[in-house]
């Protein structure tokens, strides 16, 4: 207020002096526009559109496993919007659920043409996930390998690393040992070479990458080099620099390696001790029990990874093999 008062007053001894009419028109009428510009609100930020709550009714359907009921709910938004992002890329992974894979592939590619730009990788990775559901493994890496691409491009070295390993394990879990022992390598070196990596960073790609490689020597029958690595990544995990919730992927990996090395009973021991929320996790220790001779436990199991509605690439190889185990239509 004292400095507006003292600029009034350089106003009226400047519009008193008659030369200088015209340079106080001016600058008067810049001293008003800079109050009133002072005085005015900030303008608010650009308010992001709602989510349609019928986009979020049909995902609340499909995580309680009503399938039918939310892809109901999405036909009715595609009806009158067929160029609905969301609702294309919903329906699809709806269908994904359902078995329904070559119609879910429509919806998807639908989602991928109409996505707005930051939502395109999203649209992507679903498309690569869904094509994972079958193993079809050229359009699973075609669609990864442009994620990975786009972030090495965006200078995200880590997401990249992460899509990486993804595509990796997709192709570990569909039998290509050798692609999956390729993207895990351009994992584990797209992740190393990340600039300003803690030590802790650091161990996190040494034991996913020391992980990785035990995984794949367990799949190619070699029990001895699957052990040892198996032991590196333990004697990483137990430098304590990674994040404590990396604890509990050390159960998972040491079952995994036993039950491809032969050793059911110690995998059953070690996967009971994993993620029980992680349909993967599951499938493997059902197939366990099978090989144990336990069926009943394996078709309890079974029905429990039904349950189970994620899309992602650990429910793309589990619920398949949970209903073809089961009798039902895939």
């Amino acid at each position: 207020m004292e400095r507006n008062a003292r600029a009034s007053a350089r106003f009226a001894r400047l519009c008193h002096t008659p030369t200088a009419m015209k340079t106080t028109v001016v600058l008067l009428i810049l001293f008003c526009a800079s109050a009133l510009l002072a005085q005015s609100p900030a303008a608010p930020a650009t308010a992001q559109p709602p989510v349609n709550p019928q986009i979020k009714r049909a995902q609340q359907l499909n995580s309680e496993g009503k399938q039918d009921e939310a892809l109901a709910t999405l036909t009715q938004i595609l009806a009158t919007d067929p160029n609905s992002y969301e609702a294309n890329l919903n329906a699809g992974i709806v269908l994904d659920l359902k078995g329904d894979y070559t119609k879910a592939h429509t919806y998807l590619q639908k989602a991928l043409e109409v996505a707005p730009p930051d939502r395109h990788l999203q649209a992507l990775r679903t498309l690569a996930i869904s094509f994972a559901f079958s193993c079809d493994l050229p359009l699973v890496t075609d669609n990864e390998q442009q994620v990975y691409e786009a972030q090495m491009q965006a200078a995200k070295p880590l997401d990249a690393a992460a899509t990486a390993n993804e595509l990796a394990r997709i192709a570990l879990e569909c039998g290509d040992t050798h692609g999956a022992a390729k993207w895990y390598q351009t994992g584990y070196t797209t992740a190393m070479h990340a600039p300003n990596l803690s030590d802790a960073d650091k161990d996190l790609a040494e034991f996913r990458y020391q992980s990785a490689k035990a995984r794949i020597a367990a799949r190619n029958g070699q029990k001895v080099e699957a052990d040892e690595d198996v032991k590196f990544a333990k004697t990483t995990l137990d430098k304590g620099m990674l994040p404590p919730e990396q604890q509990r992927f050390y159960p998972y990996l040491a079952g995994y390696v036993d039950y491809y090395n032969g050793n059911y009973q110690a995998a059953i021991d070690e996967l009971r001790k994993a993620d029980q929320n992680d349909p993967f996790i599951l499938v493997l220790l059902a197939q366990a029990y099978e090989k144990s001779a336990n069926r009943d436990e394996a078709m309890k199991l079974y029905r429990q990874v039904l349950t189970i509605n994620f899309h992602n690439p650990t429910n793309a190889f589990a619920r398949p093999l949970a209903k073809k185990k089961l009798g039902l239509p895939s």
